[in-house]
């Protein structure tokens, strides 16, 4: 029975649905995200929200922040199912290291049957150079994928794939971030950083009516303690998004990944991708997102078997050398026959 392609899919992914979901290896931390999210505004709409309805009985504010509440928790929701459950950007692997790259080396020699003998041996360049905006890239060959990475593109040693435009695994939402959910994980972000501030001053605005009611801070926290446990931990967490919304609106006014910024610099003099602030906002937010160049739900397609399965050498820039082995039985078979005529021929002149 033919299989689909989520089925053997190679990499560390979790898939749900038969494969409509993919997520990476870790979304069970997806789970303690949702409860950081959920928990918070159930406490606020139970406790808060609540005593703010009976503060204006005579118009709908008491409601609205209500429902602005509980819609907004869904939007923030929305938006982590977003960046977690799609695909990042993957690259799908080779099956074979690409023959069009492969050069020859005549000098390498092989041992067969005792003897060694000269033969060409292909080898796989380390890197090789493309073109980005007019500038030349030195793009690295991968391993594992057994392919060119594209520019900007690096392997995720968390879900084992190559993926565009990487960014960075996020362990919160379960996924890496790359170029076909990186928008998504901003407005998450951000998104969650005003989801903060909005219950924040709610439950500010709370134990102020309650301090006219009472007459000091402490009894107004005694009668709703909720409120100010709402205040410490959005105080807390609007940190964490905050200074990760104001760390992303930077890097994307520069056209810069988080990977690219840690692993370069802050200062990067040779950043092809910088189009100036205004396009590269333009870019991340009005630009089109790219299908997916993998259908995860197609049925597996046996490949024809290789005709030169073989040794292939890849060489990095420091000089050295690493070897993938593939077997060859055909030339192997032909090498022996060679071998063994050329004995006889010279014991039959012997």
């Amino acid at each position: 029975m033919a299989k689909r392609v989520y089925q053997v899919w190679k990499g560390r992914n979790i898939f749900i649905f038969k494969g409509r979901l993919i997520f990476g290896p870790d979304a069970k931390s997806l789970l303690i995200t949702i409860l950081l999210i959920v928990v918070p505004i159930v406490v606020f709409c139970t406790n808060v929200a609540s005593n703010l309805v009976h503060r204006f009985p005579l118009h709908n504010e008491g409601y609205a922040i209500f429902a602005a509440a509980i819609l907004f928790t869904i939007y923030v929701l929305v938006l982590l199912f977003l960046t977690s459950a799609r695909d990042p950007g993957i690259v799908p692997r080779n099956s074979h290291p690409p023959d069009e790259e492969i050069c020859y080396d005549s000098s390498a020699s092989v041992e067969v049957s005792g003897a060694v003998r000269q033969t060409p041996t292909p080898r796989l360049p380390r890197t090789k150079e493309v073109f980005v905006n007019g500038f030349t890239v030195k793009v690295k060959y991968c391993e594992t994928c057994m392919l060119y990475r594209p520019p900007r593109c690096s392997h995720c040693s968390v879900c084992d794939n190559c993926v565009e435009r990487f960014d960075h695994h996020c362990p919160w939402v379960g996924q890496c971030i790359g170029l076909r959910n990186y928008r998504y994980f901003f407005l998450f972000v951000s998104s969650s950083a005003l989801l903060c501030i909005f219950i924040f001053a709610m439950s500010a605005l709370n134990i102020k009516f309650l301090m006219e009611d009472f007459g000091t801070l402490w009894k107004a926290i005694k009668e709703s303690p909720a409120s100010l446990i709402l205040i410490i931990y959005c105080f807390i967490f609007l940190w964490f998004v905050g200074g990760l919304t104001c760390f992303h609106l930077y890097l994307i006014s520069r056209n810069q990944t988080t990977y690219e910024n840690f692993r370069y610099g802050a200062v990067n003099r040779h950043n092809v991708y910088n189009q100036g602030w205004i396009k590269n906002f333009l870019e991340v937010f009005c630009s089109k997102t790219p299908p997916s160049r993998n259908n995860f739900r197609a049925y597996v397609q046996e490949e024809a078997p290789m005709r030169l399965p073989r040794e292939v050498k890849i060489n990095d820039s420091e000089g050295d050398r690493r070897t993938k082995i593939q077997d060859n039985l055909e030339i192997d078979n032909d090498l022996m026959k060679i071998s063994e005529r050329r004995n006889e021929a010279e014991g039959g002149g012997n």
